[in-house]
């Protein structure tokens, strides 16, 4: 890499992308952070870029000078299979354009149902979801763009994650913000069955890592995340962070099926509840291998969550 005074482009101001951006600007970056509005509590020393990432000449303007373009842009859930794909299909022009790597973010969601296995990035795509195929298709075509030669790429995937800004989230609103304000926290699924989940700044991180090494290039990594404990065991550890005692309601498949009738958010999440209802544990010992292991602990990670529910502001 060249130095300091070198572009990183973001596309994305969701948590995952400001995640990103703070870790460049503690590395003494300059950093340009793109999305659709232009607007964005993102650290001061960002630049910050409005325009629509499904057109290339936009896309192609908005990278031009980057050594590094990230894309963590994220549309809603409900429109993935039309807007997902034209938006990476913009991104990796922009990127391409500009001769920069293009790291992306990635979920779990390609996977599809692994009967409790550790997930590993050489598993198969089995998706058996509209959105889980959605995934597939995408990573299919980044790589298949790295191997043409068009862009070089790398990717990097994380579970369910949580940290500051993060309130649309399995362990986001329904458990944190309901537990600083004292309620109890609402989760799917089995409580009880292990379920690894990924700290923001830790992804955030670990992108801007990947975006550092060409040994990252031409393939996916599983991004570090605190040890795995049951959805129980880490709801207690919010409430021992908040002060009270751990309250759990579980909201059943039949519920949630009911409330996606009036709900498009609430009916996208019920096919991804396979989830919750077996094992669902990330391994991400390769990167740790190749890039060391920066996770934050588990208590550490909810406890800088809980402060930053007691202390964000109002609008957020």
């Amino acid at each position: 890499m060249n130095g300091d005074n070198e572009l990183h482009v973001v596309f994305g101001a969701g948590p995952v992308g400001l995640a990103v951006a703070d870790e460049l600007v503690k590395r003494g970056r300059r950093v340009r952070v793109v999305n659709r509005s232009g607007r964005a509590r993102a650290p001061a020393a960002v630049e910050l870029v409005r325009g629509d990432a499904t057109d290339p000449a936009f896309t192609r303007e908005a990278s031009a000078g980057a050594s590094v373009v990230y894309n963590a842009l994220n549309p809603p859930y409900h429109r993935w299979p039309e807007l997902f794909p034209p938006l990476q299909a913009g991104v990796m022009e922009g990127a391409a354009a500009a001769g920069a790597r293009l790291v992306a973010m990635e979920n779990l969601y390609m996977y599809g149902p692994t009967g409790g296995r550790p997930m590993t990035e050489d598993l198969p795509f089995a998706a058996e979801t509209r959105k889980g195929e959605v995934r597939a298709r995408m990573s299919e075509e980044l790589f298949a763009a790295h191997e043409d030669g068009k862009v070089r790429v790398t990717a990097g995937r994380a579970s369910d994650f949580f940290g500051p800004r993060v309130t649309d989230s399995a362990a986001g609103e329904t458990v944190f913000g309901r537990a600083v304000a004292g309620k109890g926290a609402q989760v799917a699924g089995d409580p009880g069955l292990p379920h690894t989940y990924t700290y923001v700044p830790d992804i955030g991180k670990g992108l801007v890592v990947l975006g550092e090494h060409d040994a990252a290039l031409g393939r996916a990594w599983h991004l570090p995340s605190p040890e795995t404990v049951t959805t129980r065991r880490f709801v207690e550890l919010v409430f021992e962070e908040v002060g009270g005692p751990a309250r759990v309601q579980r909201a059943p498949r039949a519920l949630l099926q009911i409330l996606g009738l009036f709900n498009p958010a609430v009916r996208e999440t019920v096919e991804m509840l396979y989830e919750f209802e077996e094992p669902f544990v990330v391994d991400h010992s390769p990167f740790a291998r190749a890039f060391g292991d920066h996770a934050t602990p588990l208590r550490g990670a909810i406890r800088e969550t809980v402060r930053w529910y007691g202390a964000r502001p109002q609008e957020s």
